[in-house]
């Protein structure tokens, strides 16, 4: 009995070693895990990035999430952080890629960019006395004297207003956020405060709905239209091949932000935030 036992387990055991060896076969086959990707977001930056309850969002954050799924390959995870040091982590390559910076290669030797995501308007707003003593239209010759408020890292008011600012004809003062700017510029802390359009009347509308502009606060409106600007995804070149999926990833994601073009949902998602303001 015990040989016949013996005899059928060993007539048995290549079928188990098969059965055991399937298995493996199968998962040999199957796609490659997703690769992990942190981007950095502007922590402050609404409606077009910004953080809130933990979590990135805005006009940005969703179109890049959009854009991730039509990219299976990879896993993307958005990452709030400030702007300035958002741009310190690509010019020192530890970080792979940051939203969402305008084009500038000049101050910005350490970034390259993807294609064009979406175009935002710059305009100039101004406290209702700094408007009332005199026209405020030719940017920068009519704005002299003035302090101008604007995000931190912000590089968008033009050859003109730099060369103004370095001879101290008018004043460039950076802070945290376009509302840390609008509630300066509502209580005369600033004059005048640069930036997005859709930007300013979106934080504009969360202030007022969330009470937070005192009484007495100086009224304010919009002064000069510059120019448009298109926003980006920004990457390190200081990596040294730190990210080696660097030139794949760009190459899907431009892809994917020209199939969002074209189907509509980049101009779904902008209507979307800019109908609901807080």
């Amino acid at each position: 009995m015990t040989t016949r036992r013996t005899l059928a387990a060993l007539l048995a055991l290549p079928l188990l070693l098969a059965a055991l060896a399937a298995p493996a076969a199968v998962d040999g086959n199957a796609a490659p895990a997703p690769i992990a990707v942190t981007i950095y977001g502007d922590d402050g930056y609404p409606p077009y990035s910004y953080l809130e309850n933990g979590e990135m969002k805005g006009i940005y954050s969703d179109i890049i999430r959009a854009a991730a799924k039509r990219m299976p390959e990879y896993r993307v995870s958005l990452q709030p952080i400030p702007w300035k040091r958002g741009l310190v982590k690509l010019e020192t390559g530890e970080a792979f890629a940051l939203y969402p910076p305008y084009l500038r290669p000049a101050e910005r030797p350490y970034m390259d960019y993807s294609d064009g995501i979406l175009a935002e308007q710059l305009v100039v707003y101004c406290s209702q006395p700094v408007i009332e003593r005199r026209p405020r239209k030719v940017w920068p010759d009519d704005y002299a004297g003035l302090r101008i408020g604007l995000n931190a890292g912000f590089l968008s008011g033009g050859k003109l207003f730099d060369q103004a600012v370095a001879e101290g004809r008018l004043s460039a003062v950076p802070a945290r956020s376009s509302r840390t700017n609008l509630l300066k510029l509502m209580k005369g802390r600033i004059d005048c405060f640069l930036n997005d359009r859709s930007s300013i009347v979106w934080e504009l509308g969360r202030i007022r709905h969330e009470g937070l502009a005192e009484a007495g606060a100086l009224p304010i409106a919009e002064t000069s239209a510059l120019s448009a600007e298109q926003g980006y995804l920004g990457y390190t070149n200081r990596d040294a091949g730190r990210f080696p999926y660097k030139h794949d990833f760009i190459r899907k994601f431009n892809a994917a932000i020209k199939e969002m073009k074209q189907d509509g949902e980049i101009r779904d998602t902008i209507e979307h935030f800019l109908r609901t303001p807080g």
